[in-house]
This record gives structure tokens, sequence and C-alpha cells, in this order.
């Protein structure tokens, strides 16, 4: 498919379809995994919650038994006789007897003998009588006795940690009736230690979750290898939610339990663990199927967009042609009206506005003639006012008064330069409508600013306007002499005219790098804002007689000299022209 060129609408519909079907996709994709993983999660956790509600069940189960066994035994007669003989040889024949019954029995009871389950006899004070299976001690003084006889006559159990092994245990009083009431004789105390084989066990009970069995800090028993369980344990922080922990090798939910001794304190912690492989698997699996979902959908609706664009832009870019023909002047354009919707509501439209158009322009141009050619009068003879006034006041006063030689002199010249002036006007307008620039001669500036000088002098008199030149006379350009007389003339007469109740008009040049600057300044009330940003345009002006044709042309005078001419309000009152001039062309 050929693209649309970079700048056309069909090319800025397809990508903002392009890019709102990405961005739409790619946010529901998030949501729809974002969504998944918490399910994930969540599910996990419940899974984990009910690995802990297993093993609380088992567990419970398991000290159960121990209790029963524990207070059958305590009950017995035959164990009760033994224990009142005081005899630690009759003690330990029985304990051992009853034990061997009950370790007949363990696999239909649970109780792993061969992996470590205990049986102790003490007396009242915690003193080992008979030690029986497992690592407890066989002599001096067992310290959870002391612990659990604040609860005596009722059993206890709980957790302990004896050695470097844990370790659940009943403790269970025997009594037996005195002539004063009961009397502890001794106490049994049984249990199983958490091993690995414990650990194993809870696994497969509870859907292969894993375990880790913590006292003190340490791991004493695991499903996990040593590798994988310590740093669980070193990031592990006791709570009761679950936790996320991330390691180098994965990431895996966990879920603790406290493990309470038999006085109800803290002896270790029990870890439920679940890693999130399973979870990755099937986030790794919806990401693909999404994608692949994504990109069919992003290419299908790129293609239906393509299709509806082209339909819906044919009808614009009619208009666009016919706007395009109507910009080359073909002020006759239609375009085809197809049906009566928006698209054709704005055709039958633009058809409207290019017939008024069409009519408007041949009006307009009918019209721009006629007040072209009464603005040029105007401006003409406005600009011809100044030097035809300075011959006419010349004449009057040769004809009226008694004038010496050297007064009819002076009048002569004037007369004589104020028509060279009105000459070189009316040749410079036909010289700047042909494009003709004639070659620049080297002159002083002060030569040329002074004739002009003496052309407005009458005037400025007549104004009560004075004139200060600050020139130096060794300044020298290579000028157009008429039309530089010309910018001069026309900036002295603008001042002159903005200032009817007199004032100060003052020139000065000076050397600016490697030009020369000349400043034209006045006491006038300045260039108004209203046109100082079109003030050197054709036809602009500002409440003074003539069209504002005289800056146009000499701002044009400069540019053709090298230079320029621009304007600004002084820091009092009045305004002030700059003029730059090369000092070589």
């Amino acid at each position: 498919m050929k693209l649309p060129p970079r700048n056309s609408l069909l090319r800025k519909i397809i990508l903002s379809t392009s890019v709102a079907i990405t961005l739409l996709l790619a946010a529901a994709g998030w949501f729809v995994q974002d969504v998944t993983r918490k399910v994930l999660k969540e599910n996990l956790r419940m899974e984990i919650q009910g690995s802990l509600r297993a093993y609380e069940s088992l567990w419970q189960a398991r000290a159960e038994m121990l209790r029963s066994v524990s207070r059958a035994l305590s009950n017995m007669s035959d164990v009760r006789r033994a224990f009142q003989t005081n005899d630690r040889a009759t003690i330990q024949d029985t304990a051992t007897e009853f034990w061997s019954r009950i370790a007949l029995d363990d696999s239909s009871r649970g109780v792993h003998s061969d992996s470590g389950g205990v049986f102790l006899v003490t007396d009242p004070q915690g003193e080992v009588i008979a030690s029986l299976g497992g690592n407890l001690p066989d002599r001096g003084k067992f310290a959870v006795v002391r612990d659990a006889a604040t609860r005596f006559p009722d059993q206890s159990d709980g957790f302990s940690l004896e050695g470097e092994r844990l370790f659940e245990l009943v403790v269970t009083p025997v009594y037996v009736q005195t002539q004063s009431g009961p009397g502890l004789l001794n106490v049994l105390v049984a249990g199983f230690p958490v091993d690995q084989s414990v650990a194993r066990d809870l696994k497969d009970q509870t859907g292969g979750s894993d375990f880790i069995f913590l006292s003190g800090g340490l791991p004493v028993a695991s499903t996990l290898t040593d590798a994988e369980t310590r740093p669980i344990v070193n990031q592990y922080r006791r709570g009761s939610g679950v936790q996320d922990l991330k390691l180098a090798d994965g990431e895996f939910a966990v879920l603790g339990t406290t493990l309470r001794d038999l006085a109800g304190a803290p002896a270790g912690d029990l870890l439920i663990l679940h890693n999130f492989d399973s979870i990755r698997r099937d986030l790794t699996s919806l990401e693909t199927r999404l994608f692949l979902i994504w990109l069919t959908a992003v290419l299908a609706g790129l293609a239906v967009s393509v299709l509806l664009a082209r339909r819906i832009l044919r009808p614009i870019r009619q208009l666009d042609q016919a706007a395009a023909l109507i910009a080359g002047e073909n002020y006759g354009a239609q375009v085809p009206v197809h049906g009566d919707d928006e698209l054709g509501r704005l055709a039958l439209t633009f058809n409207a506005m290019s017939g008024s158009i069409q009519s408007a322009r041949e009006e307009l141009i009918r019209r721009e003639r006629i007040s072209t050619i009464g603005q040029l009068s105007s401006s003409i003879v406005h600009d011809l006012r100044n030097p035809l006034a300075s011959i006419y006041g010349g004449a009057e006063m040769m004809m009226d008064g008694d004038l010496s030689p050297d007064q009819l002199q002076r009048l002569a010249g004037n007369i004589y330069r104020s028509s060279r002036v009105i000459n070189e006007m009316l040749q410079e307008l036909v010289d700047v409508s042909r494009g003709r620039i004639h070659p620049p001669e080297t002159c002083h500036l002060s030569e040329v600013i002074g004739a002009a000088v003496d052309v407005l002098s009458p005037v400025a008199a007549e104004h009560k306007v004075l004139i200060h030149t600050h020139v130096d006379d060794a300044i020298e350009l290579p000028l157009e002499r008429a039309r530089m007389e010309r910018v001069f003339l026309n900036l002295i007469s603008n001042a002159i005219e903005a200032m009817p109740a007199g004032g100060q008009i003052t020139i000065s040049a000076s050397q600016n790098g490697n030009g020369i600057l000349v400043d034209v300044t006045d006491t006038g009330p300045g260039i108004p804002e209203s046109v100082r940003a079109h003030l050197f345009q054709p036809f602009v002006t500002s409440g003074k007689n003539g069209l504002g044709l005289g800056l146009a042309l000499s701002r044009q005078t400069m540019l053709d000299h090298g230079g320029d001419l621009w304007a600004e309000n002084g820091t009092g009152r009045g305004a002030r022209f700059h003029l730059r001039l090369p000092v070589t062309l």
C-alpha cells in the first residue's frame, strides 16, 4: 500500500487511529494482565492460607493424640502404683513397657518413635526419672515441667528447643488421691521432634507447599535445600500477612505463623512457602496470546481505518483541489456535491463562496483602480505643495517688495532649487515605478542636508520651527544626491508639519562602525502607537496631509544605498529617525 504524503489529513488520521488503537489495546492488555496477576497471586495466597489451615489441623490432631495417650497413661492404675513406689527402676520399667505398646501402634497413630518420638517421666520438680526415645536428657531437671506447672492439673502443650532440635511436647501431670486431697506424683512428657521427615510429611499432605521451621532465627527443618532456605530466612520478617520475597533464583510468597512454647512465648516460626514459577509461566503464556491479539487487532483496525478514511476524505480532497485553484486565481472553481450531510453542505457553501469571491474580486479591482489613482494624485499634490510654496512665496516677494540684488539672487536661488526639487521628485516617481537606479557620486553629507534645509527654511520660519544641523563637513559618501536630498526633505517637512505651534529639529551625524549614523529628531508629539509598526508602508499616515508615500520612498532609497531607515519615539517628547549609510557601496 502506497503511503500518503507526510502532511496529508489521511496520514494524520491513520497515525492518530493507530496510536489510539495501540494505546487502547495496550491499556486493555495491561489491565487484563494486571487483573490476571492479582487473581493468580490471590489464588496463591489462598493456597498458602489453606496449607496453613491444613498444618494447624494436622498439628492439632497430632497434639490431641499425644494428649489422649498421655491422659490415658496418667489414669492407668498400674502406672499410678508404679509411680507411688518412688523407685526409679520400677518407674523406668513401667514407662518402658507402656512406651513399647505405644510404639507398636505408631503406624495407626502417626507416632514416629523411630524418628525421634520422646517420652519422659519426671518428678513434680522436673527431675528426670525415666527418658525414652529422642535426644532429651535422662538426668537433671527438665525446664518445660516448670513452665507447665502453672497450668496443673490441666495438660499443657507447646514447642521447645532442646539442644539444637525443636520438639512439640505435651506435659501431663499424674495425680493420686490422698487423705488431704489429690497429690501430684509425677509428670509425663511426650512429644515429637520437628525434623525433615515432619516437614516432608506436611508438604505431602498439604498439596505441595514448602515448609521451613525456625527456632532462634535459624532453620531447624526445611523442605528446600540449604541454598534456597538461607536467603528466605534472612529476608523473612515476622508478621501476620503473606510476604513476597524476591530472591536471585525466583520469587516466593511466604506466610509465617509463630510457634509457642508451654509458657505462651514465641519458640520459633513456621514458614509456608509457594514459588511464583507457575504464575510466571501463566503470565508469559498470557502475554504471548495478548501480543498476538493486539497485533491482529491493530492491523485489522488500521486496514478498516484506511478504507473508511479514504472514503470520508474524498470530498475533502476535492475541496482542497478547488481551494488550490482559487489560490491560483481561478475563482470559477466548483466542487461536486455528494449527499446532504455535513460534507455535502460544506461543498454547497464552498461553491457559493467561490462565486461570491469572483464577484467581489471584480468589484474590488474596479474600486481599487479608482482609489489608487485618487491616493496617488493626492500624495503627489501633497509632496509638491512645499516646493511650490517656496516658489510662490519667493515670486510674491519679488513682485511686492523693493528688494536688493542680493535678496533677489537668494530668492531666485530658492525658486530654482524648488523647481529642481519638483522636477527630481517627478523623475524619482518615474524611476521607482520603472525600477531605474542612477549611479552614485561622492558627496559631502553636510551639503546634501544643507540643500534640503535651504528649501524648507521659509516653511520652517513660517511655522516657527528652528532647524539645527551638526554634521561634519569632512564626511563624504557615495550617494544618489537627488534621492538623498529627497529623503531629508521628507523627514524635515514631516517634522515641520507635526509641530504647527513651533519647535526644533536637530540633525546630527556620527561615525558608527563602517558607516555613518544620521539622527533626525524633533520636539513634536511623537509617532502614534497605532501607525508605528506600519510607518514605512505605502499610504500610512496619521493626521497630516498626504497619504504616506514619502517615508515608504525614503526607506527604499536607504535600502538601495545599502543602508536602512527606522524610527522611534524620543526619550522625552518628539520623534527620532535614524539613517544608517555605508561609507562605500
